[in-house]
């Protein structure tokens, strides 16, 4: 228990760290934002007798790939033989918030799932353990698309057909596809959150502006084709044709927005993950208010044009080459 407490204390230390690295103005932002995002998102789900049980599935997604590449895994495992149970209790402290709700609606069989699928995360090995480079299975994504390949790699591949098997459960309804839809955003936004090498920009040979377009055709692109089945779904539920393209132009435009917020703050990976984070909260959030589609235009065109000044600074060719 000593044991125990001292590690808890120390990853708090090191998440109170992370907030200072943050910033405090962009934390007065995004800390309402993501709080409103997450409880809406719950008090939506928690009351529907087959949405209440994406709730487990969808937070065993968002603990999953970060516990999978975590740095300190391989000295956990060789200084602490009981870390594995220190993981458990600290993924389970953070899921407890969401099972609080589901038990306030009476799902106590969800709530339940939620707590043992968090805790069970700490069971699932360092990702690439054990795996080299000629048995690793051939990924079906283009090794220039590397955000999928790696991303997939990391737990997508076995993320996306849970979600589409709970959001099929859920037709003639729209509310299955459409949480599916936000829940795969979620793990393409983990996709997309971590820089790569200075050296893979280097290697494209492109200008800023050709690179960037390269890196938006590739993801929409492949975002399109792994979206297909849920929009498929959503076209044949109440939401009919209308909705479903209505829903399929937004998602897209989320997904576009992810690849630029990346490389309009490359490298610095904690501005990546917190802008987009702060991206997708405003653009999940506000639908509906008068200023939204003002907000969405100045977004997607200050996005453009820093990140294209981003990739002119780091790829060293002036945008007038472009």
């Amino acid at each position: 228990m000593p044991a125990l407490l001292a590690y808890l204390r120390l990853r708090s230390r090191l998440a109170w760290r992370l907030l200072v690295e943050v910033g405090w103005l962009r934390m007065a932002v995004l800390g309402p934002i993501i709080l409103i995002l997450c409880s809406r998102a719950l008090l939506l789900a928690a009351p529907h007798p087959q949405a209440q049980w994406l709730v487990p599935v969808g937070l065993t997604l968002l603990l999953a790939p970060a516990h999978r590449q975590r740095a300190d895994l391989r000295f956990l495992a060789t200084s602490a033989p009981d870390f594995r149970r220190w993981l458990a209790v600290e993924y389970g402290i953070c899921t407890l918030p969401a099972a609080g709700v589901l038990l306030g609606f009476g799902d106590w069989g969800a709530a339940a799932l939620a707590m043992v699928m968090g805790a069970g995360v700490a069971w699932l090995p360092p990702a690439r353990e054990g795996r080299s480079t000629r048995r690793r299975a051939r990924s079906p994504f283009r090794s220039e698309a590397f955000e999928w390949v790696s991303g997939m790699r990391a737990g997508g591949l076995w993320a996306w057909p849970l979600l589409l098997a709970g959001a099929a459960c859920q037709h003639p309804a729209p509310l299955g596809p459409v949480l599916a839809l936000v829940l795969w955003l979620l793990v393409l936004l983990a996709c997309y959150g971590t820089p790569e090498p200075l050296t893979m920009l280097t290697l494209a040979a492109r200008t800023p502006r050709q690179f960037l377009r390269r890196r938006l055709m590739l993801g929409v692109g492949y975002a399109a084709l792994t979206g297909a089945p849920f929009f498929g779904l959503l076209a044949t539920s109440s939401a009919g044709v209308r909705g479903m393209l209505a829903a399929a132009v937004f998602w897209l435009g989320l997904v576009a927005l992810l690849i630029l917020t990346k490389y309009a703050f490359y490298p610095n990976a904690t501005h990546i993950r917190t802008t987009q984070a702060l991206v997708l909260g405003v653009a999940l959030l506000l639908p509906g208010n008068p200023i939204y589609p003002v907000l969405l235009l100045v977004a997607v065109g200050g996005l453009i044009w820093q990140s294209r000044r981003r990739l002119e600074t780091v790829l060293g060719q002036p945008q007038t080459n472009a």
